[in-house]
């Protein structure tokens, strides 16, 4: 059986130009839609030592220290700065950023906010989320798009198992 038409082979021509115009709608697209934001999470955390070290720095200003308490089930039970606590309402890590702004004075210059230093003290089996509160709470916030940093030295206590 012979095919016809065999010599005349029918070739497939790309075509370009709506290829182009999808990438050049895609890349438009990224462009307008892109919005630069503050970045996050840029805090300056010193871990604990070990606990044979100990270090010879004398500190200047005294640490605030934080003290996170934790449920059974993993849940904040109570939050205090230094003598004072704030139970473990929905308010209590508004008003340690609060008493911090208040403590650290955010409009005290430049300068103050690098020189305050904030132990966080949690219980083992604290659920990660109130950490991240409480590191929120007092390292600074956001007002207008501009950042105010309140205390930028945050270390964290030695964890001890129940």
């Amino acid at each position: 059986m012979k095919i016809r038409h065999a010599d005349r082979e029918e070739k497939i021509e790309l075509q370009m130009t709506p290829m182009i115009d999808i990438v050049f709608q895609l890349l438009v697209f990224f462009i307008m839609t892109f919005k630069i934001i503050l970045p996050e999470g840029d805090f300056n955390i010193r871990m604990p030592l070990a606990a044979n070290q100990t270090s010879a720095m004398p500190e200047e200003t005294p640490t605030l220290k934080v003290r996170m308490t934790a449920n059974e089930d993993g849940s904040l039970k109570s939050v205090s700065l230094g003598e004072r606590s704030f139970g473990a309402g929905p308010g209590a890590f508004q008003s340690v950023h609060q008493q911090i702004r208040e403590t650290v004075g955010d409009a005290g210059g430049p300068g103050t906010a690098s020189d305050q230093e904030v132990e966080i003290d949690a219980d083992y089996d604290l659920h990660y989320e109130y950490v991240i509160r409480a590191i929120d709470a007092v390292s600074g916030y956001i007002e207008n798009g501009e950042r105010h940093a309140l205390v930028e030295k945050i270390r964290f206590a030695p964890p001890k198992k129940p």
